[in-house]
């Protein structure tokens, strides 16, 4: 059965966004503790593209599939896990890429929800928390997706966030999202 294609945020409310974030179904890759088989020759490049054997793989339903079976390990590791299998797969940067961001609201009241390169949407709260480092091309944005996963936040999506963030009243400069403030500090 193939995979739908991601919704579009554009056209989304938040509501509709928090929907269907509470409908997403994904594997228990947690619960999963095969034996380790070996490498899976893949890796996702810091721009979100994922590789195998060196080329790009082209087909988007694919990607999502393997997002869906990724896994952090306790080590810091990524792997492709299913019940029978689990496999290194090499990650540049973090596994995903925010390149979408929706705002609703102003201050506490604010929601901001994200669409990742996968299509998979993620709202920002506490449990999904933006976290702001400090790399050699500038401030570097995070975004918790699951389990220790993360997606980089684009750069232009980060201007939109900065744009809020600056022309809040907060001390230090941050945003609110479904009421948790993220500094635009980078972490110390």
């Amino acid at each position: 059965m193939p995979m739908a294609p991601p919704p579009d945020l554009a056209n989304l409310s938040l509501a509709d966004v928090a929907r269907l974030v509470a409908e997403k179904r994904l594997p228990p890759v947690e619960q999963w503790n095969p034996s380790h088989c070996g490498n899976s020759d893949m890796r996702i490049a810091r721009d979100g593209t994922w590789f195998h054997m060196g080329s790009p793989i082209g087909r988007q339903e694919m990607v999502r599939l393997f997002a869906t079976i990724l896994r952090r390990e306790s080590d810091g590791g990524y792997v492709l896990v299913t019940p029978v299998e689990k496999l290194d797969i090499e990650v540049e940067d973090a596994p995903f890429v925010a390149v979408e961001m929706k705002a609703e609201g102003e201050g506490r009241d604010a929601a901001l929800a994200f669409r990742l390169n996968t299509g998979e949407l993620i709202t920002a709260d506490a449990d999904h928390a933006l976290r702001f480092e400090q790399g050699e091309d500038g401030p570097r944005p995070y975004l918790h997706v699951r389990g220790g996963l993360e997606a980089l936040v684009a750069r232009s999506v980060y201007y939109d966030i900065a744009e809020r963030a600056l022309s809040g009243d907060d001390d230090p400069p941050g945003v609110w999202s479904n009421g948790a403030f993220f500094a635009l500090e980078p972490d110390a």
